[in-house]
């Protein structure tokens, strides 16, 4: 599988390392050599590192896209399960990859932060999903909020395909989707990944 390189997933890697700053500063204020001090910062930076890297792996490791006659269907790290049949499948288009937090962060200066959605390309359409026992209860509020088809009674979902492979529709998954369903990608015109709206 192509994993292509991500200036975004770098960033969000790297960002919380800025929390080890302080740390490095009261380091710094201890009498002792500059050295050791650098030693302790650099290890202290290649771990915490390495932590998020292994974490951020076994994310998208656990992240399992399958396709069969039947339809599509992703299983994520935390046990939900979301599946679209090939004749309810409507469309390409940049999705979500995550639901946004409904946490809100609370800056110094009084401005509200809330963590938003991720976006990369998928399919779109009416189908069924099956939440982890672990599943928080906001997640279940916002999966009750999705719009329903009235006629066949299923959600509108999408399956972010482009978690599993940035450049999917170009590679094997891509190959599936064409020999279900040609008429997704007729008159499909490039998809703006990474493009925040």
């Amino acid at each position: 599988m192509v994993h292509e390189f991500s200036l975004s997933t770098a960033i969000r890697l790297c960002t919380p390392l800025v929390l080890l700053i302080p740390v490095f500063l009261v380091l710094r204020s201890i009498p002792g050599s500059d050295i050791e001090v650098g030693v302790i910062a650099a290890a202290a930076t290649m771990i915490a590192m390495g932590v998020r890297l292994a974490r951020y792996r076994q994310l998208v490791t656990d992240t399992v896209v399958r396709f069969s006659a039947q339809g599509v269907e992703m299983t994520d790290a935390y046990g939900s399960r979301v599946r679209l049949a090939w004749r309810n499948i409507e469309g390409i288009d940049v999705v979500d990859s995550r639901v946004p937090s409904p946490h809100t962060v609370i800056r110094a200066d009084g401005t509200h932060i809330r963590t938003g959605t991720r976006k990369c390309v998928g399919v779109v359409g009416w189908g069924e999903y099956q939440l982890s026992p672990r599943a928080p209860g906001w997640l279940i509020s916002h999966l009750d909020r999705l719009p329903v088809d009235p006629v066949i009674g299923l959600p509108k979902l999408s399956i972010p395909l482009g978690v599993v492979d940035p450049l999917w529709e170009h590679g094997p998954m891509g190959d599936r989707v064409r020999r279900q369903r040609p008429d997704l990608f007729r008159g499909l015109r490039s998809v703006g990944v990474g493009v925040e709206e």
